[in-house]
């Protein structure tokens, strides 16, 4: 049974009666510009054709119950327990229940009409992978608020609300690029942002290629403390550079040349984690015209000199994602590989020739299970259409 079905017949078994209305928010995979989206730096995701679904009506009073098919959990809150994150009862909320409670929260906030609703949701995004599970259920509540509101929000409207039910309500620091890629996906192609203006286009897809994610199974959290520590890292270092860099605002506004110049003065640890930023924003900067023009291979470098500074200079990879990144790059067809997400475990992202993805998903997968003894999954992934009602 797919995760559409689960969260139906969830909210069946739940509620005694088919559900109203049922939507849909994609997870995704970063392709380039890792970690730099708190840098106002530019990034390069899709959303993917995995995603996260609720199955939901109008409930007829003002507690809204939600039930995770996935654990077999159910949560409730009102208007007035959703402040103190805590249920009816007045037991705190279980942490999966965070997300859909912070996002009516954060619609509330913002004189958003949130009707009291009855949902069931199920997702086919790995939890902990790095592919925005937690952003596929804030932009798919999302949607649930808006069809029971009556309102509609431009995408990325709605993407910066459920980015503020993450960092105000859940507690997790997150940049834009996660939200915005599951609210505004399209079908075949990247997105290309720019974190400061929040302007955005779409790019081609490199031609006769497929994405293909690789689940290394071990499991991240980021509020574990490893995200924020980096962020306030990047923090630091324009802060000191200011001095001989008078208005910069985020490591964006500080160019290659000038970073090589006065790193010297940076303590170096937080020189480590500025060079990764610094030179992730011109990598993004140079692939722009590489997709414009085909130039798949030359994208593909570019990837692979992302994982290089993330393992080296950020420090976010593992021995397991080292591993899939080796295994794949040295497979016929990989173009480019590297670990996508915050890192600390979860996946990679290879850019495969779209004929040999197949048999580059056929080795990859029991080749780093013969290295680690650890059984991985390998997902052929297309570019997806972004959040909204089926």
């Amino acid at each position: 049974m797919n995760a559409r079905e689960t969260a139906i017949q969830a909210y069946l078994k739940r509620f005694s009666e088919l559900p109203r209305y049922v939507a849909r928010a994609p997870g995704r995979v970063n392709l380039l510009g890792e970690h730099v989206d708190y840098n106002d730096g530019f990034v390069l995701p899709a959303a993917i054709d995995r995603a996260t679904y609720v199955a939901f009506s109008p409930a007829s009073t003002d507690l809204s119950t939600l039930v995770a098919a996935d654990f077999s959990e159910e949560a409730q809150f009102t208007p007035e327990t959703l402040p103190g994150k805590v249920q009816p009862d007045d037991s705190l909320l279980p942490e999966w229940a965070l997300y859909p409670a912070g996002v009516a929260w954060s619609l509330g906030a913002a004189d958003l009409s949130t009707p009291a609703m009855q949902a069931a949701f199920s997702s086919d995004i790995p939890r902990g992978s790095g592919l925005s599970s937690s952003a596929s259920i804030e932009l798919a509540f999302g949607v649930a608020w808006s069809t029971l509101g009556g309102w509609i929000l431009p995408p990325m409207q709605l993407a910066l609300l459920g980015q503020k039910a993450e960092n105000r309500y859940v507690g997790v620091n997150c940049g834009i690029m996660d939200q915005f890629a599951s609210a505004c996906g399209e079908l075949e192609r990247l997105l290309l942002l720019d974190c400061r203006s929040l302007e955005y286009r779409s790019l081609p897809l490199p031609e006769d290629t497929l994405i293909v994610v690789a689940d290394t199974s071990v499991r991240r959290k980021l509020s574990s403390g490893g995200y924020n520590e980096r962020r306030a890292a990047c923090e630091e270092a324009v802060r000191l550079l200011s001095k001989d860099l008078p208005g910069i605002k985020a490591l964006r506004d500080v160019s290659v040349e000038s970073f090589n110049r006065l790193s010297y003065q940076l303590p170096s640890l937080v020189e480590k984690r500025a060079r990764h930023i610094v030179e992730e924003i011109e990598r993004t900067r140079q692939a722009i015209p590489l997709l414009e023009q085909g130039q798949t291979r030359a994208f593909g470098q570019l990837m692979n000199a992302c994982h290089t500074s993330l393992r080296d200079y950020y420090e976010v990879s593992t021995p397991e994602l080292d591993t899939m990144v080796e295994i794949a790059q040295d497979l016929p067809g990989c173009l480019g590989a590297r670990l996508t997400g915050a890192g600390f475990g979860g996946c990679t992202v290879n850019l495969v020739v779209g004929d040999r993805a197949g048999a580059f998903a056929r080795s990859l997968g029991p080749e780093y299970e013969r290295r680690t003894g650890l059984h991985p999954e390998i997902y052929i992934c297309q570019a997806s259409r972004g959040a909204g009602l089926l």
